[in-house]
């Protein structure tokens, strides 16, 4: 079975606040629906989840909330503030320029 690829570097927080724009979602549920959407591609561990998460809920980005997942099991709800949605759209757009730069020197280098 061949590896998956590593996420872009600077990736992760984009990905998790977009996921979020549609609802709040435990720490799993967020790395299953990057998963499930990413066709099977993007894997996000949660060594890197959580403190990402950790990092968001405390510049204000996400905000989160005890609950009971469909298993029963008690876990955090993340959501989406109005500063994250700020940050999403500065994080795609960043994102968008720089592919946009890297396209452009392997079309014409």
């Amino acid at each position: 079975m061949p590896e998956r690829p590593e996420l872009v570097p600077g990736t992760l927080i984009m990905l998790v606040l977009r996921v979020l724009q549609t609802g709040p979602l435990h720490g799993y549920a967020i790395s299953q629906r990057i998963l499930q959407v990413s066709g099977e591609v993007l894997q996000v561990e949660e060594g890197s989840l959580y403190p990402a998460l950790q990092k968001m809920l405390m510049k204000g980005w996400v905000e989160a909330e005890w609950g009971v997942s469909a298993t029963k099991r008690r876990v955090r709800f993340y959501s989406l503030t109005p500063s994250g949605r700020h940050q999403l759209t500065a994080e795609l757009s960043g994102y968008n320029n720089m592919t946009e730069a890297i396209q452009a020197v392997l079309k014409f280098a």
